[in-house]
């Protein structure tokens, strides 16, 4: 659950300010920690059958055909965003640590440290299976505590900065607008577990007595009370420390102590290795489903072989031609992770249940689908516009 987006909190409140920001950081909380129990509910709501899929609910609800045209589609763009992402945290957090351990070295360029990254998930791809990765998933996880506490226990180690400024960044009221929008995508980047519980439901053993959905709610809760300690202490410590001169990573800013923070971005590396894999496992999944039986590609080592490392090395390219993390975030954040993190748990929870109108679940579910959509459609634009700024002064590969 606790992602890399946790290192664009800071970044994301400088553009919202203290007011919005802690309140739009408590709302993603409970609107995804709701939208994740109802997930959670319509796993076995049918009797006898599991939904094991994001796109089997979402057939369950919308019909056969629709069900798949709505859900896929979202799906795809959140796992292909997040590995694309990951590619370029990755490179990055392996040049500062780079940078942080070698001061006096010829500075290399970051398109040749997102090509190490991806190096790694070329062999790492060839992993069969989600059981295969559990290792790799318990690695990132510490990883993931660790690399957080440190985030937030350097900055208060490090104290206000001298002349720090709490304002918006922006100098035009344009500016800060678009900014606002771009933010709203980094916060909901953060809250991004849905596309995969399903999936992960699927491996607890279940029966009539001792249905999957007692366990999976209790390590629900968990998880989001962890996601808390994580994700409110690095925003606001991380914004309080560098008010709205933060990096769009919180890692960047601290620059001492040096093997803390050298450290750091070592446990940055580590997750998101860990992560890309499980984001990119339903992707290889599709990809060779769709060469098998439709294409008729004979199944074994040599198709999987070529289709993943395909895959990779598109995801590298992407990665190395946008090196944008913040922009990057507040668009696919707001474009794929809204719908299917914030609103498409209700719309299938009212298509299926149908509460009666006015109740409590019926105005709650609307609340959600309604910031949501809000969501859905601002923060792409914030995020798109913040890509272009970058891209107006980035030289290509450099």
């Amino acid at each position: 659950m606790v992602g890399a987006g946790v290192l664009g909190l800071p970044y994301a409140m400088s553009r919202l300010g203290w007011g919005p920001g802690i309140t739009i950081l408590i709302l993603s909380w409970f609107i995804t920690l709701y939208t994740l129990w109802q997930m959670v509910e319509m796993h076995e709501m049918v009797p006898g059958k599991r939904f094991d899929r994001y796109h089997e609910l979402g057939q369950q609800a919308f019909g056969e055909r629709l069900g798949l045209y709505i859900v896929v589609p979202q799906q795809l763009i959140v796992e292909v965003g997040v590995c694309i992402v990951y590619m370029v945290t990755g490179g990055k957090s392996l040049k500062k640590f780079h940078d942080t351990v070698c001061t006096d070295c010829k500075n290399i360029k970051l398109t040749y440290f997102i090509m190490i990254f991806a190096s790694v998930h070329f062999v790492l791809s060839q992993l069969p299976n989600f059981n295969s990765i559990s290792g790799v998933s318990l690695a990132a996880a510490v990883m993931s505590l660790s690399y957080s506490t440190i985030a937030w226990g350097a900055s208060v180690d490090k104290g206000k900065q001298e002349g720090v400024e709490y304002g918006y960044r922006a100098p035009t009221t344009g500016g800060t607008v678009l900014g606002f929008f771009g933010a709203l995508g980094d916060v909901a980047f953060a809250y991004a577990g849905h596309n995969v519980v399903l999936e992960i439901q699927a491996t607890i053993p279940s029966t009539p007595e001792k249905p999957s959905k007692k366990p999976m709610w209790r390590g629900v809760v968990v998880a989001y009370i962890i996601v808390a300690l994580c994700y409110f202490p690095v925003a606001l410590v991380g914004y309080w420390a560098f008010g709205n001169a933060v990096e769009d990573n919180v890692l960047i800013s601290l620059e001492k102590p040096r093997w803390l923070i050298a450290m750091a971005n070592m446990m940055v590396v580590v997750h998101v290795i860990g992560s890309y894999q499980i984001y990119a496992m339903p992707v290889f999944d599709m990809l060779e489903t769709l060469l098998v039986k439709k294409l008729h590609f004979p199944p074994g080592f040599a198709l999987r072989l070529i289709a993943r490392s395909t895959y990779v090395a598109i995801t590298m390219f992407l990665g190395m031609t946008f090196p944008f993390f913040s922009g990057l975030l507040g668009f696919f954040g707001g474009f794929a992770f809204a719908p299917t993190t914030y609103f498409l748990p209700c719309v299938m929870w009212l298509c299926i249940y149908k509460p009666r109108k006015f109740s409590l679940s019926w105005i709650t579910n609307w609340i959600c689908i309604i910031l949501g959509l809000f969501l859905m459609i601002l923060s792409p634009i914030g995020g798109l516009r913040q890509i272009i700024i970058d891209a107006k002064t980035y030289k290509f590969y450099s």
